[in-house]
């Protein structure tokens, strides 16, 4: 019975939640997954909010917003010191946690979408690391090989060489993986390792070529980290996730018919060839631009889109949005653990997202492998 009938025929008596499960099991669950991004709106701005307020200085995000507005007393409820680190560090610290995370899960949705399997993900099949290859080439090789970029680009430099790098990641992975229309799963993995272990031998050359202060710098950097963000970061890559996010949204009709085939999505009148070349650049911007002011970040692109599959289903008009907002939610989440489990000194974030999505994605291969042949 259509949804219309059903609540008609209820007269209004239905309670919210019980229509909300009525359409879960009848496989309807866009009012579940519109409520869902409602929730997920509130849990990011409280989880932004706690961010800022998290710290080892006293200032309140009060005092700071009295201050911002030129409220009266606000001068002596907050000092300088507490402004710059409100303002330099921490609120610098979130915003990039929030276009990261939302960037890294989003990839990872479409990167599933376009692969037609849950396993597909910017770090896990390679595209990170080729990422990772473009920025550390410019780390180590800036100031003299790749001077003339530096000339160019000023200090777009490092994103723009970490999405060349992850563009061609993602080219010739796809390109490996993909026969006759095809995309074969096991190909994929095999071909993204293959990929993966390439583009970090090279890296490792690079590092063997480093000096001491580039050294420690790719270390830390290698195991993904926020703590380096500043409104410069913010300002060469901000702008290249923001725009690879808005365009992925249009892609949403495109990838639900994908799910089909290629053939049935063809004919259905989807542009199939440029839908595919519109994600794989979107992918490699806001993947390459992530990695190039973060460094190594894994597991947010697989294990973020594929709990919000389980819970909303595979349409992307929701899948996409939740995925942006609950990726950036959990990355702050997961930075303001390293800022303070062990303090003064800080984790890198990568370790924790390891230490979560390891056994997560272990759990997905184990559930699903009599189905992917592996």
């Amino acid at each position: 019975m259509p949804h219309s009938e059903m609540a008609a025929g209820d007269g209004g008596s239905q309670s919210f939640a019980a229509r909300l499960k009525s359409e879960w099991h009848m496989g309807d669950r866009s009012r579940l997954a519109q409520l869902l991004i409602l929730v997920l709106i509130v849990v990011a701005v409280s989880m932004f909010t706690a961010s800022i307020m998290t710290g080892a200085a006293d200032a309140s995000l009060g005092n700071v917003l009295r201050w911002i507005f030129g409220m009266e007393g606000a001068e002596q409820a907050l000092s300088l010191r507490d402004r710059i680190i409100i303002l330099d560090i921490r609120l610098p610290r979130a915003v990039l946690g929030m276009l990261v995370g939302a960037s890294l899960a989003v990839s990872g949705a479409v990167m599933q979408g376009l692969f037609r399997n849950p396993l597909a993900d910017p770090a896990l099949v390679g595209v990170s690391s080729g990422a990772s290859l473009g920025a550390v080439l410019i780390i180590v090789l800036g100031s003299t090989f790749f001077g003339p970029v530096f000339a160019v680009f000023g200090f777009y430099a490092l994103p723009v060489a970490a999405f060349f790098g992850g563009l061609i990641t993602t080219l010739l992975l796809y390109r490996i993986a993909t026969r006759s229309g095809q995309t074969s799963v096991a190909t994929m993995l095999l071909a993204g390792i293959a990929l993966g272990a390439l583009a970090g031998a090279v890296t490792g050359v690079l590092i063997f070529m480093a000096d001491d202060k580039q050294l420690r710098d790719l270390t830390f950097w290698g195991l993904g980290s926020l703590a380096g963000a500043n409104w410069m970061k913010i300002l060469s890559a901000g702008p290249i996730i923001v725009v690879s996010l808005a365009v992925v949204p249009f892609l949403a009709r495109g990838l639900n018919a994908l799910t089909l085939g290629e053939a049935a999505a063809f004919h259905m009148g989807i542009p199939v060839q440029r839908l595919k070349n519109i994600a794989i650049v979107s992918v490699a911007a806001s993947t390459g631009a992530s990695v190039a002011v973060s460094g190594g970040i894994g597991f947010v692109g697989i294990v973020v889109p594929h709990v919000l599959r389980m819970l909303i289903g595979p349409d992307h008009r929701y899948l996409l949005p939740a995925s942006a907002l609950l990726g950036g939610t959990l990355l702050i989440f997961a930075d303001m653990i390293v800022r303070t489990i062990v303090p003064p000194a800080e984790l890198p974030i990568g370790i924790i997202t390891a230490f979560a999505g390891a056994p997560f994605f272990l759990w997905i291969l184990l559930r699903g492998r009599s189905h992917m042949g592996l």
